[in-house]
């Protein structure tokens, strides 16, 4: 599985001010060709709004590994549609089969990185990976703890920061 790829495009919005990278449809476009996938020239209103669906559901299926309260079947609903708008398939190559799309433009873009999610579930990575517990932060990350607990992308601002207000309520 390439979870830099699902991680990185998980990762184009944030919860902070000014956190989406993919603003408009010619971000989108920028974004997947910058990683090889391509979208092609044109992208309408609608490819970028399931672009966008999609994302959100992969946070929130991450989350669930996170163990945060989500919608885990409307997001399994989201990404079953785009994988059938992508017309993903097993493709067979030089023994080896893989998942591909069918499909061109977004729909095919957004299908390559949903077969890495599929690829992820197959080899166990898909379960490392985590949205971060902190509802102001929500950002992807790999799980590279041994025991599979780690819980914020970074001890140092969302881990410390929900200590310190675990603390407070302790000893308020």
């Amino acid at each position: 599985m390439n979870s830099d790829l699902v991680i990185d495009f998980i990762n184009t919005a944030g919860f902070g001010p000014d956190r989406e990278d993919l603003p408009t449809a010619a971000a989108l476009v920028r974004w997947l060709a910058d990683r090889g996938l391509d979208p092609g020239s044109r992208v309408t209103r609608a490819e970028w709004d399931e672009a966008r669906a999609v994302r959100e559901a992969l946070r929130d299926l991450l989350s669930a590994h996170n163990e945060v309260d989500t919608d885990v079947g409307a997001a399994t609903a989201v990404l079953d549609r785009a994988a059938r708008r992508a017309g993903l398939g097993v493709r067979f190559a030089n023994g080896s089969a893989r998942l591909e799309p069918s499909a061109a433009g977004v729909s095919g873009a957004v299908g390559r990185i949903l077969a890495e999610v599929s690829a992820g579930m197959a080899d166990g990575t898909w379960e490392r990976l985590k949205a971060c517990r902190a509802d102001d932060c929500r950002w992807a990350f790999l799980d590279t703890a041994k025991n599979r607990t780690r819980a914020w992308c970074s001890m140092q601002s969302c881990g410390n920061r929900a200590k310190v207000q675990a603390y407070r309520a302790r000893n308020a």
